[in-house]
């Protein structure tokens, strides 16, 4: 047999060179082969990222708000979490409005916290901006704190009747999730 370096003699043959088509089959199908086996094993993976059905079906709340009275609230859950809506007095519109927002720790008219037309209806989530914990005011007989809104138990963050910060350590305000009126008395949130 010959090596590159050495002529082939006439009348003798060389040796042919394996295949490569095979060589190639080859190595397509176990390219092949290892993306099946990367998908069976990625499928599952990425399919327990996806929400579970009870945690879809918490996307959403719909409220009946037909029943709370001017200066109540209620207190229901969105997402596991308290939400406070409140049906607010001539009154409370008319001290929320006075408050100068220059005043305010995280500044927000009443107006950016409402629905045009639906100035009296404040839906907030009832978890203190500061490490969360749940305020008073939402239910009869509860502490409002110094002016009229809610008062967090934990650290003293005071509300006005905006859920607008006050005073006390909390941030920013009471948290106004996504909502919308799909009539004139049922809310959906979420």
């Amino acid at each position: 047999m010959a090596t590159l370096d050495e002529a082939v003699p006439p009348g003798e043959v060389q040796d042919a060179p394996a295949d490569p088509r095979r060589r190639d089959y080859l190595a397509i199908g176990a390219v092949a082969w290892a993306g099946v086996g990367a998908g069976v094993i990625a499928l599952p993976l990425i399919n327990q990222m996806s929400p579970s059905a009870d945690v879809l079906a918490l996307s959403t709340t719909e409220l009946d708000v037909s029943a709370i009275q001017p200066g109540q609230s209620i207190k229901a859950t969105f997402r596991k979490q308290p939400l406070f809506v409140r049906n607010l007095t001539p009154k409370e519109i008319a001290e929320a409005d006075a408050t100068p927002v220059s005043d305010l720790r995280d500044p927000q008219t009443l107006e950016d916290r409402t629905k045009p037309d639906k100035k009296n209806w404040l839906v907030t989530l009832g978890v203190c901006t500061h490490l969360g914990c749940v305020p008073l005011g939402a239910g009869e007989g509860e502490n409002k704190g110094p002016f009229g809104g809610y008062f967090c138990p934990c650290h003293g963050s005071a509300y006005d009747t905006a859920g607008r910060i006050r005073s006390g350590p909390a941030p920013t305000n009471l948290t106004v999730p996504e909502y919308e009126f799909i009539s004139d008395t049922t809310i959906r949130v979420g």
